[in-house]
């Protein structure tokens, strides 16, 4: 999908209420309303030859910037950002009990050299060790997972059969918005999602992407169909910067046709964020 640059306009959604955007106690994320300026970040989408799109959202004043409007309304398969709820469930569900538990790794080698051994739940999160999150998945169990699910209203809340238990974000039965991430990512720094404080804090604490004294980003990758050339691989970054007096959410989404692409979700979100003043 080819976005020409006149959609590339700093803009703002108005009346997008999915049901995703829904907190426990029925508060609703804010309506955004429309600023008209320029918001040239697709130029950095050129630049690494990728189709894709960026959304930001800031907390302070409820502005929302935008490349690709269209794509960010599209839902896609969750890939890895999925591991932020799954952890999120797995601690309230006591499957594990805290971020440095550790799981023995079944000895099966993996294409991800440091997945191969024993890993604890922050080292998990940030190696994105699948295996590690697929236990996690099959302790859950099916019917736990699906309540879980359906409660934070995550996505299109679909997580296929029972037998898919540890596949299910995987294969691309579970999909979610650009739009929808940037919401439950400000439901998440909000508290404003069924779990309790503790449960919330610690995975705060492991997405702890990078680290300055003028800020902290918390963050998470996702490829899809990573090692399948018979899909099309979609590349995720999602997260939010907390700086020193507000917060801005983002979710950078991306067609990934070499492997090239892939570091550049995390340059391309860094670059549209300079744009706009956050790093």
């Amino acid at each position: 999908m080819r976005v020409s640059i006149t959609s590339l306009i700093f803009t703002v959604l108005t009346n997008i209420k999915p049901a995703s955007s829904l907190g426990q106690s029925g508060n609703e994320v804010p309506v955004y309303q429309e600023i008209a300026q320029n918001f040239n970040c697709g130029q950095h989408f050129q630049e690494f030859g990728v189709e894709g799109s960026i959304i930001i959202g800031e907390l302070n004043s409820d502005r929302l910037w935008q490349h690709n409007p269209k794509r960010n309304q599209t839902p896609f398969p969750t890939a890895s950002t999925f591991k932020i709820l799954n952890s999120l469930i797995a601690l309230e569900t006591g499957v594990i009990p805290h971020e440095l538990a550790v799981l023995t790794w079944d000895g099966i080698p993996r294409t991800i050299p440091t997945w191969n051994r024993d890993l604890n739940l922050k080292e998990a999160f940030k190696l994105s060790a699948v295996w590690f999150y697929q236990v996690l998945a099959r302790r859950i169990g099916y019917e736990r997972m699906q309540q879980w699910i359906t409660q934070v209203g995550y996505g299109n809340q679909n997580i296929g059969t029972p037998e898919e238990i540890d596949q299910f974000w995987l294969q691309g039965n579970l999909q979610i918005t650009p739009q929808q991430q940037v919401q439950f990512l400000r439901r998440l720094y909000n508290n404003n999602l069924p779990f309790s404080q503790q449960t919330l804090s610690l995975v705060k604490e492991i997405m702890i992407y990078e680290q300055t004294t003028d800020y902290t980003i918390r963050a998470k990758t996702g490829w899809f169909g990573f090692g399948n050339e018979s899909l099309q691989n979609i590349g995720w970054f999602v997260g939010y910067v907390e700086t020193g007096d507000n917060v801005y959410f983002f979710a950078t989404n991306i067609d990934i046709n070499k492997p090239e692409d892939g570091p550049a979700r995390l340059e391309l979100t860094r670059r549209c964020l300079q744009d706009i003043g956050v790093l």
